[in-house]
């Protein structure tokens, strides 16, 4: 993906006043929590709003997208994309976390063969009902499950459609099984790694996780905790941004002329213009610099396009 050189609103990248912009493709390491990344972020920024689009457990590592200022507005398109994922399943122990972290429940023999284990995983794939593991970061009552869990006032938890896009065997060695996840929002490894065991007969558990690609945003490209410290620090932090419109990049995209651009950042709608034709429900809209300036909804009573997320101002056209 390319990266978007972007220059900050103050010129001094060692001013308080310096406000940075954009999407940090972050490979998150074990150990941390993605609020700890959240906090490193703000700390090396120096700046307070930061926030990140879709968790990693603290055990898991990988791509954690990290949102800054203007950004942080499309962190829900981000948390839509598909997710993939490698994962190390552990079958024939169970956990009270599903993962390893957890305390073990019950331990039993694995008797399983290749066959099976292939067999089974395919009954994962497509829309499934998946129970969320107790010890999430989900809310129930306003508190988070894994608090009331951790209390022990384990709340009885409704099943939630989710789906598993792909679901692919990469290595079986006697007793871990390695897969890669290809998976919509809202979909929990941890609760596909018990759900498997349960089918298996033998329980499992999630021994590690890596999240490979969030979207279009893969691990490749990925950076580390240090790399932004020390970006920052330095001023060169424009370099490991990658642009808003990066999380809507596969919307189609509308290119509007100067006075066309002045309205939507108005808060106008736009309609009558040749070429703007309803190619789905959302676009992306530029200005004619090229410049990212809108989401736009297209409305069919109107036959125009309606302002959902504005990221320009007139001064900035």
């Amino acid at each position: 993906m390319t990266r978007h050189v972007h220059a900050p609103d103050s010129p001094d990248p060692a001013s308080s006043q310096c406000v940075w912009s954009g999407i940090l493709n972050v490979d998150k390491p074990s150990g941390l929590t993605s609020h700890d990344v959240v906090a490193l972020v703000r700390r090396a920024a120096r700046q307070r709003k930061v926030g990140h689009a879709g968790t990693l457990d603290p055990m898991a590592t990988g791509v954690l997208l990290v949102c800054l200022d203007k950004a942080t507005r499309v962190t829900e398109y981000l948390m839509a994309s598909p997710k993939t994922y490698d994962a190390a399943i552990r079958l024939g122990v169970t956990t009270t976390t599903d993962d390893a972290e957890g305390e073990i429940l019950a331990q039993s023999q694995v008797e399983v063969s290749y066959t099976e284990i292939e067999r089974t995983v395919q009954q994962f794939v497509g829309r499934i009902e998946q129970v969320p593991p107790v010890y999430s970061a989900l809310k129930r009552g306003g508190q988070r499950l894994y608090k009331l869990a951790r209390r022990g006032q384990v709340p009885e938890l409704l099943p939630r459609l989710v789906e598993i896009h792909a679901l692919q065997v990469k290595e079986w060695s006697p007793p871990v099984l390695h897969v890669q996840v290809r998976c919509g929002p809202g979909t929990y490894i941890r609760a596909l790694a018990r759900d498997l065991g349960q089918s298996l007969g033998c329980g499992a558990h999630l021994a590690s996780l890596r999240r490979m690609a969030s979207g279009r945003f893969t691990v490749e490209q990925a950076i580390s905790p240090q790399q932004i410290e020390t970006a920052f620090a330095s001023g060169t932090a424009a370099e490991l941004l990658c642009p808003i419109d990066a999380a809507v990049a596969d919307l189609p995209a509308l290119y509007l002329d100067a006075a066309t651009s002045l309205r939507l950042v108005a808060g106008q709608p736009i309609v009558g213009d040749a070429g703007l034709v309803a190619a789905g429900p959302l676009a992306r809209a530029y200005a004619p610099d090229r410049q990212f300036i809108a989401i736009v909804a297209w409305d069919p009573e109107m036959a125009g396009w309606r302002p959902r997320k504005v990221f320009a101002q007139a001064e900035d056209l």
